[in-house]
């Protein structure tokens, strides 16, 4: 007999066309919920995921929204709590930059937070009015790895996820008892964040010197936020699961 342990809940999941995010839209849907994939400019990609998900019983939308963008995001939850409370949200949406600190400028760092810290605050601000309302809810925010370990010339990647840790820990603390707010924090994952385009050479060879001995996959990150959404981690809030192969050992 299929176990739907999401069936009935309505889960919004940022930047959701690809790599994580995707990984996390076919799961949770495969798993009973109704998922919201949101996209930026990614249209066909996003009615492709759709549609593939709906076909195979599965029930999703997709929705349009710069997560940058204060105005877009609260259109966005309009549209996703027009029909319903929203049940659980993962904060995905995220870039990557290598540049030497000296040669990040200001429209640089700021492109970085806007989009891998900004946007998951902003999120994070519109679930929980609702989810307090409700006095229930989840929320799994994708940080990395490099938010504990820290890495030369990705900086302000490196901040803008440790700030994600930082934001999960305290909105854990202040809206518990009811509503659960954790991270997950994966290694290298095969993505197409993870590309000589973003990334060069040297660095990508460097990803795969850990105990593991190769890049994770996005289903295995996947598995680890439908973990933590899930009745099954009703005892976890504030902590940070690390989806890693070991690159970071640390609490």
């Amino acid at each position: 007999m299929t176990h739907y342990p999401f069936k009935g809940q309505r889960i919004l999941i940022t930047g959701a066309t690809t790599g994580i995010g995707r990984a996390c839209a076919l799961k949770l849907a495969a798993e009973g919920a109704q998922v919201w994939i949101n996209h930026h400019a990614q249209g066909q990609q996003a009615a492709e995921l759709v549609d593939h998900i709906c076909t195979s019983g599965g029930l999703a939308h997709a929705v349009e929204a710069d997560v940058t963008q204060p105005e877009a995001v609260s259109a966005m939850f309009a549209k996703v709590c027009a029909e319903g409370p929203l049940h659980g949200l993962v904060n995905n949406a995220g870039i990557i930059l290598e540049k030497p600190f000296l040669d990040t400028g200001e429209q640089d760092w700021q492109r970085v937070m806007s989009v891998d810290l900004d946007a998951v605050y902003r999120c994070c601000r519109h679930a929980l009015a609702g989810m307090q309302t409700a006095k229930a809810g989840s929320i799994v925010n994708v940080s990395s790895d490099l938010g504990f370990l820290g890495r030369e010339h990705y900086v302000a990647y490196c901040t803008a996820k440790a700030g994600v840790i930082g934001l999960t820990r305290s909105l854990a603390r202040e809206f518990a008892p009811h509503i659960r707010i954790n991270a997950v924090a994966p290694g290298p994952i095969e993505t197409p964040m993870l590309t000589g385009e973003n990334m060069s050479a040297e660095w990508l060879a460097k990803e795969l010197a850990i105990p593991a001995e190769r890049f994770g996959k996005p289903e295995e990150v996947a598995a680890a936020v439908a973990f933590l959404l899930s009745s099954a981690a009703s005892f976890f809030t504030g902590q940070i699961l690390g989806p890693n192969g070991g690159s970071w050992m640390g609490g």
